[in-house]
């Protein structure tokens, strides 16, 4: 199995020594998009207001774009530990144990803006660039990556379990002929209407992708994840759309959501 994770806006600042290897990260097929995109945003830092104003960013956060000079000499970080906010705290995967983290390098794919879908644990800079930003010099990045990466996704067997968010799957689209499924968070109210669900699917996300890796599950197929997530307690159900998953969560009200997984007693 194969999962696609959305990066997160916020990011976790260090990192060791050692620079960026863009030879070295996963799907290698991509160094060229990879290398044209890092110099066309290292450039782009070089006039600080034009970078403001093509990142998009407020007065306040104008100073994020520095860190953008910096791509190929900066400290790197394990992308999976680079990231942080909602879906990535709730991953947690600084706390797992080495053979977790194992499983999420030979499992997992992060779909960053500047690399393309990078490896759980690639060694990644910080750096600030979103999915919808077109950069000086090159095409609008859903041009830049989108065959790319899709051929490069096709050339994996693997069953494609896709949680990013539409963004990034603009930047990559599964091949249509590849094994795959699309996730959706949704919860069921009191009348037992299914909603989809925004800010909280992130932290469904992570939890869901935390215990599969804890578990080291061994999943190769849709059927194979369906089965995996009734054992361990994960209400996920076919949604009655072609290719799409519903992640169901329960959601009470005490004064703020509360989420946790739609789950029966193990």
């Amino acid at each position: 199995m194969l999962i696609l994770l959305p990066p997160s806006e916020t990011k976790r600042p260090g990192g060791g020594r050692r620079p960026l290897d863009i030879a070295g990260l996963a799907l290698p097929s991509l160094t060229a998009e990879r290398e044209a995109t890092v110099d066309a945003l290292i450039a782009l830092s070089r006039d600080p207001e034009s970078a403001r104003r093509v990142l998009k960013l407020g007065s306040t956060q104008a100073f994020e774009a520095s860190v953008n000079a910096l791509l190929r000499t900066a400290p790197t970080l394990p992308a999976v530990d680079r990231y942080t906010g909602v879906l990535y705290d709730a991953l947690d995967a600084a706390s797992l144990d080495a053979g977790a983290r194992r499983w999420l390098s030979a499992h997992v794919l992060i779909h960053s803006a500047p690399f393309g879908p990078v490896g759980a644990l690639d060694r990644i800079p910080s750096y600030r660039l979103g999915a919808g930003i077109s950069l000086p010099g090159l095409p609008p990045l859903r041009r830049v990556w989108a065959d790319a990466v899709t051929r490069a996704i096709a050339d994996s067997s693997a069953f494609v379990l896709d949680m990013r968010s539409e963004a990034y799957v603009a930047l990559g689209p599964v091949p249509s002929a590849s094994p795959a499924a699309y996730v959706r968070v949704v919860a069921d109210d009191d009348g037992g209407r299914t909603r989809a669900l925004n800010h909280f699917n992130k932290h469904a996300k992570g939890a869901f992708v935390r215990a599969l890796a804890m578990e080291r599950a061994r999943v190769a197929s849709r059927a194979g994840l369906l089965r995996w997530a009734d054992e361990a307690g994960w209400a996920l159900r076919e949604s009655g759309e072609p290719g799409i998953l519903h992640l169901v969560v329960s959601e009470r009200h005490t004064g703020a959501s509360l989420l946790h997984p739609g789950s029966r007693p193990r």
